[in-house]
């Protein structure tokens, strides 16, 4: 007597994140650029900024001549949009996608790796929708500080007279921090420069020690603006109202 074999339909896959794998259609591709776009180049915009803004450290005029310096290069508007605004887009929408496609599932199993998982997302949110905020400001509203980069230390500074802005200034620097730090312990470990357990547990101690600095470095920052006599806001030299 013939054996019977008998199939069962694969259940349905719930909605979720698709895997890294090969051959999985083009999420992969996706997810793979965006764990790239995440260290080149936002992370390397990141690194930057943190530099640059760190001349406040130096006072006034050093601050204003970083920023001529980088109004200063050529085609300085397509090398933002390219090399700065389209990634950031990109990286940030598509994590949201990321985020809103997976299933947070932190209380029901708290271990290390769900709470770091979620703790990447908000840092991200947050970070992303800070440098909203903060592009526009700086940016698109006021002064223009890339046609007069002397007044871009008094903005700064003008930015500072809300606690709220000061406070959402503080949580940016750590979430931007942990967020690029994590990030780099993440692309490690997708991409295979480090393979094993101890390797990456050795290149998590890094990480912890990349963020601290980045911190370190936005504290000392935020300091400086402020901590400086309040600068003129303007190229005719009026100064703004002092901080009471």
């Amino acid at each position: 007597m013939a054996a019977t074999v008998t199939t069962t339909a694969p259940s349905p896959i719930e909605r979720g994140v698709a895997p890294l794998r090969a051959g999985q259609g083009y999420s992969f591709v996706l997810r793979r650029l965006h764990s790239l776009s995440g260290i080149v180049p936002v992370g390397l915009f990141l690194i930057e900024h943190f530099i640059s803004n760190a001349f406040a450290t130096r006072g006034p005029a050093a601050y204003s001549k970083q920023v001529e310096l980088l109004s200063g290069f050529p085609f300085v508007f397509y090398l933002e949009l390219f090399g700065i605004w389209i990634p950031i887009a990109y990286h940030g929408l598509y994590g949201l996608y990321i985020w809103y496609r997976g299933d947070g599932n932190v209380s029901e199993y708290p271990w290390t790796g769900n709470w770091l998982y979620t703790s990447q997302r908000w840092t991200g949110a947050i970070a992303f929708f800070y440098m909203g905020w903060h592009t526009y400001t700086m940016r698109f509203s006021g002064i223009h500080i890339l046609t007069h980069p002397g007044a871009a230390f008094g903005k700064v500074q003008a930015e500072f007279q809300s606690p709220w802005a000061v406070a959402f200034y503080a949580v940016a620097i750590l979430c931007a921090s942990w967020h690029f730090a994590y990030g780099l312990w993440l692309f490690a470990a997708k991409w295979g420069i480090t393979t094993g357990d101890r390797a990456r547990r050795k290149f998590g101690y890094v990480c912890v020690v990349i963020a601290l600095l980045f911190i370190g470095v936005g504290a000392a920052t935020m300091y400086s603006f402020l901590t400086t006599p309040l600068q003129p806001e303007d190229t005719t030299g009026t100064a703004i109202v002092m901080r009471q």
